[in-house]
């Protein structure tokens, strides 16, 4: 709108009419976004939570909006990212790929908790 030659009454209108019709809605862009990072993206929820917050999102709408993602797909994500990434790690022990495969699921943004609730189960 900066770019438009508009006079401030009728940017004002404009802004008016997008927040009637729902077209600016900060939840709404908190949910899709929460649900696009981590169905598509598979990120983990500390990693969107700073995105979100990077975009001045506040901490109790994005917590609110947390409920978008599934629990029990969460932990399968976290296990699917694991054997994945688990089995491309070779010439390595045991204990030093399993280290390196947390690591990366902590990169992504999956909690440490989590990361061993989901293995142990």
């Amino acid at each position: 709108m900066k770019e438009f030659l508009l006079i401030d009454e009728a940017k004002d209108e404009i802004i008016l009419y997008l927040l009637k019709e729902n077209f600016l809605n900060e939840e709404r862009f908190a949910r899709s976004y929460i649900r696009g990072k981590f169905y598509i993206k598979h990120w983990g929820k500390a990693k969107i939570k700073i995105n979100l917050k990077q975009k001045q999102v506040s901490e109790r709408l994005i917590n609110k909006c947390f409920e978008e993602i599934n629990e029990d797909d969460y932990d399968k994500t976290i296990r699917k990212i694991y054997e994945d990434y688990y089995s491309k790690q070779t010439g390595l022990k045991e204990y030093q790929r399993k280290l390196k495969t947390i690591k990366y699921l902590l990169s992504r943004g999956f909690e440490y908790e989590r990361i061993n609730n989901a293995l142990n189960s």
